[in-house]
This record gives C-alpha cells, sequence and structure tokens, in this order.
C-alpha cells in the first residue's frame, strides 16, 4: 500500500511544502509501549524504520537509522548507557532527531550521556506527552526548512508547549487519547492558547557594548549571601500551601534562584535536583533548561571524576546579573529604611 506523501506548512508563506514521509526508528524493551508510539507514529504520518527493543542498538551501532529517534528506557544499565551515548554521537553528526523518553531515577544518567544531539527528554511520560512530543519533532523539522526560530519565539514556544503538556496529561488521566487525535498533528492545525510574550530582558545583556560599559561590568558585586537565596526560595514555595501553585509558576527564575545559591555555597547541581527546584513537571523543567543554556545563561559541567556525570551551573554573565539584581534590592532596602 502506497504511502501518502507528507506536507510541511511553511510558516512563512503559508504554502505546502511536499515531503516524503519521515522515518522513525522506535527502540523500546517495554511491547506495550513500543506498540503505542507505533501506533502513534504512523497516526501523525510517519514511516516506521526499525522497531525493536534496546538490544538492537547494542547488537548492531552501524544499523541504519531513521530521521527521527524514539527511544524508551525508564530505567537504565551501562550497556543502555553505552548504547545511547553512541546513538547520541550518531544522531549529532546526522540531521536527525532524538527523543528519549526515561525516568527520574536515570535522569542524571541520560542526561549525562546524550549530550550531542539535542535530545528531547522526556520524563515519565504519559501517551499523551510522547505525542506532544512527536508534534515538536514535526514542528522541529519544519521549522528547519523555513528560518531560525529568534530567542524570543523560542521562550513563546516553551509557554505554549507547557499549556498543551498541561491539556495532555488532563487527557492522559481521562483515558481519552486516541490515534485519530494524533492525525491532526500532520496538518499542522493550530490551538487557541494564548502565549504572552516574553519582555526582551530575557535575552540578557547586548553582546556588543562599548568599552565604558565593559569596564563598568569588570567590578562585580558579590554574590548574595546562600541563606537569603535559601530563604527566597522557601517563601516562594510557601505560596503552595495556601494558593495554587500553578498561579506562581515562574520555572526560569527558580531556577537562577537555586543555582545561585549553589554557586555561592561552591556546591554543584544535577540535572534532577535543578527539575525538583524549578517547581514544574520534570520534561518541562529540562525544556527550560535548554533553553537557557542555548541563551548563554546556564553552562553544562561535566563531572571530570565521573565522565558518565554532568551538573548544570550559572555562566558567569548570569551570575553577573544576579549579583547585580541582588545589590539593587539591597540597597532600595537601605534607602527604604
Amino acid at each position: 500500500m502506497a504511502q501518502a506523501q507528507f506536507a510541511y506548512q511553511d510558516m512563512g508563506t503559508g504554502e505546502a511544502v511536499g515531503r516524503l514521509p519521515l522515518v522513525v526508528s522506535i527502540f523500546a524493551d517495554r511491547a506495550y509501549v513500543r506498540d503505542e508510539i507505533r501506533e502513534d507514529a504512523l497516526a501523525a504520518g510517519f514511516r516506521v524504520g526499525q522497531c525493536g527493543d534496546l538490544s538492537l542498538l547494542l547488537a548492531n551501532d552501524a544499523m541504519p537509522l531513521g530521521e527521527v529517534v524514539l527511544v524508551d528506557c525508564p530505567r537504565v544499565d551501562a550497556a543502555d548507557l553505552a548504547a545511547l551515548a553512541q546513538l547520541d554521537m550518531r544522531v549529532a553528526r546526522s540531521a536527525a532527531q532524538l527523543v528519549v523518553a526515561t525516568g527520574i531515577d536515570a535522569l542524571d544518567d541520560v542526561f549525562a550521556c546524550v549530550d550531542q544531539s539535542g535530545a528531547q527528554i522526556l520524563v515519565a511520560p504519559g501517551r499523551a506527552e510522547r505525542i506532544v512530543a512527536i508534534g515538536r519533532v514535526i514542528g522541529q523539522a519544519a521549522q528547519m526548512r523555513l528560518r531560525e526560530l529568534s530567542e524570543e519565539d523560542r521562550v513563546q514556544l516553551i509557554r505554549l508547549s507547557e499549556q498543551v503538556d498541561a491539556l495532555a496529561q488532563k487527557i492522559d488521566r481521562l483515558g481519552q487519547i486516541r490515534p485519530a487525535a494524533v492525525a491532526g498533528l500532520r496538518h499542522g492545525e493550530e490551538g487557541a492558547a494564548q502565549v504572552e510574550s516574553p519582555s526582551s530582558a530575557w535575552r540578557g545583556q547586548d553582546e556588543e557594548e562599548d568599552a565604558g560599559e565593559k569596564m563598568r561590568r569588570a567590578v562585580r558585586p558579590a554574590l548574595p549571601d546562600p541563606r537569603l537565596v535559601r530563604q527566597i526560595i522557601r517563601q516562594r514555595q510557601l505560596r503552595a500551601r495556601y494558593f495554587d501553585a500553578d498561579l506562581f509558576a515562574d520555572p526560569a527564575w527558580d531556577i537562577l534562584l537555586d543555582l545561585t545559591a549553589a554557586r555561592a555555597e561552591h556546591k554543584r547541581v544535577s540535572v534532577t535536583s535543578l527539575c525538583i527546584a524549578s517547581g514544574v513537571p520534570p520534561t518541562t523543567a529540562l525544556r527550560w533548561i535548554g533553553q537557557m543554556t542555548e541563551s548563554g545563561l546556564l553552562v553544562r559541567v561535566e563531572d571530570e571524576a565521573d565522565r558518565r556525570r554532568a551538573f548544570i551551573a550559572l555562566s558567569d554573565k548570569a551570575a553577573d546579573g544576579m549579583a547585580r539584581y541582588f545589590a539593587e534590592v539591597a540597597k532600595g532596602a537601605v534607602q527604604l529604611a
């Protein structure tokens, strides 16, 4: 039976651009999960290539892969991590996209070994969340042929993704997810969610500063007392006792606060710990961490003693901004006293 043609919607002109279906490779030890992913990928317009358990990756690291590789590994051992690391490098050298679903207990290990390809990492996803990930793959494939997103566009997409994820989780709980619902992804249907545009302050300082500004920035105030930062974090968390926590979700700021305290305490922060500190679901937190890393606010730090581990830290630019922010706050407090 002939495969239907897959069409991307050109966001710039509105014209559909014909393409052969993207080929997806699926690796999952859990047969029912593998079947669900296969069913949803077909419904979204993909053509399924390699499909089997994780041992296929271990048995043949030269097997042909599709343009999209979906891996489900809720628990990992040394062999799984070696296979993931090899797969990550292969995907990074190609134009493919990688999506890895794992569990919270394995997140640090998976995050450490999947560092080359820009993979989407999902944490304990339901079927709806996996479908959302498939939708992002389709969107990213279309964007590669169109234009590079601005930083503000990226943040808007993260905000929209959060709203879509929340809806997907509700659908999952209601048990209403159906393959037919996935088919709409290939038609570029737009949701009605409203996304508030972030301010230009998200982008941080302009890289093209004049010499005088660079000299002024050379003298940076010290980071705040970490006890003060931890107190602020506790106060922010206290609000959830009395109000819906979703009212105050601000993962970027919670991430910056946690890493500021850790830097002042000379402590390293794992990605799992940072996901918890963000106050949002781990998969959402990982998207924010990825965006903030691309924006130059965060840096990935490899563990020199154990290459299988990696940590997240403030960049010097972000540390400078946080130090100056707290200095301004302290100055205002003194003036009010």
